[in-house]
């Protein structure tokens, strides 16, 4: 297989558009993508301050790199969720990225600052915290974004990420989710940071293929409390039918969000007039106290019953 750009042989292939290229080419290839879908969906400017969520993974750290090579004013933040050892190798992935690139990362350790961890929010029926660590980290990299100027935050969602969500949204028929799932998701308060997802049109080989041909070590583990999620039984439907229909994936999220997203009815709740601020943290919320705060509470009583438990052991 020749190179569509140069004709040398090829190393990624594009399936779904029948292209390939060779790893010279490649990373142009996919900073071009990258680029064309911020102008599309107008997701960036130049003099944006941009904050990427980083997790240590290829997505996050694959977008990280294309934006600085794309010009854009990006720094990383990672969430310390204190997930045992796997939590730690990924803080290390993220923390050697940035020292080798010479891009600024903040950090939030959550059980230094905040008295519990991802792990105390665990949920006694389905046996996983995936909801409530989604929430914790939509809370702390819009939090940090607000409180240090930064007017965008990045997230490394991927093709496969976006067509998995989808795939739930509308098997549970989750109209206020579908209304607004989308590319970029706009501030509707002065502390709510517009976030924006440029990977969303890459496939995950994609983004694997770019940090494997920029040089990006990153984390391969997956996340061990993630094991058995509905989101990963979804991706992998749609990585059965993308095999035997390559650009599935690709047509059933573009299509969507051409076709399918204008007419689905979401509730009536309007953010940018119910809003009010939460009166323990200051964030947006709809209640008193905001999900964040209520979790924190719970998290940390879990935290101290769990600490009481093995004093007493020792005893």
């Amino acid at each position: 297989m020749k190179c569509t750009r140069c004709a040398r042989t090829a190393n990624v292939e594009i399936r779904r558009s029948r292209q390939a290229y060779c790893a010279a080419c490649y990373p142009d290839w996919f900073r071009a993508q990258v680029q064309e879908r911020i102008d599309h969906d107008r997701m960036l400017r130049h003099d944006d301050k941009v904050l990427v969520a980083v997790s240590g993974g290829k997505d996050s750290l694959a977008l990280w790199h294309a934006l600085v090579r794309l010009g854009y004013q990006a720094d990383g933040m990672y969430l310390r969720l204190g997930i045992g050892g796997y939590s730690q190798r990924s803080q290390e992935k993220a923390e050697a990225f940035a020292r080798s690139e010479g891009l600024r990362l903040h950090q939030v350790d959550l059980k230094a600052e905040y008295g519990y961890t991802v792990p105390d929010l665990l949920e006694t029926r389905s046996g996983k915290p995936c909801s409530a660590c989604g929430a914790v980290k939509r809370y702390q990299f819009n939090r940090v974004a607000s409180d240090l100027g930064y007017s965008v935050v990045a997230t490394g969602h991927n093709l496969d990420d976006e067509a998995a969500t989808l795939f739930g949204n509308v098997v549970h028929w989750q109209t206020d989710y579908l209304g607004r799932q989308g590319p970029v998701l706009e501030s509707t308060h002065p502390k709510l940071v517009r976030k924006v997802k440029p990977l969303y049109r890459l496939g995950e080989r994609e983004t694997a293929a770019y940090a494997l041909v920029q040089g990006i070590d990153y984390i391969l583990e997956e996340c061990p409390m993630a094991v058995g999620a509905k989101s990963l039984i979804y991706k992998e439907m749609l990585n059965a039918l993308e095999e035997s229909q390559p650009g599935a994936k690709h047509q059933f999220l573009v299509g969507f969000l051409k076709k399918g997203r204008a007419s689905v009815q979401v509730g009536s709740f309007d953010q940018a007039t119910q809003l009010k601020e939460c009166v323990r943290c200051g964030q947006p919320t709809t209640s008193l106290v905001c999900t964040h705060c209520k979790m924190a509470d719970r998290g940390r009583e879990k935290a101290a019953a769990r600490a009481a438990a093995v004093d007493g052991s020792r005893d």
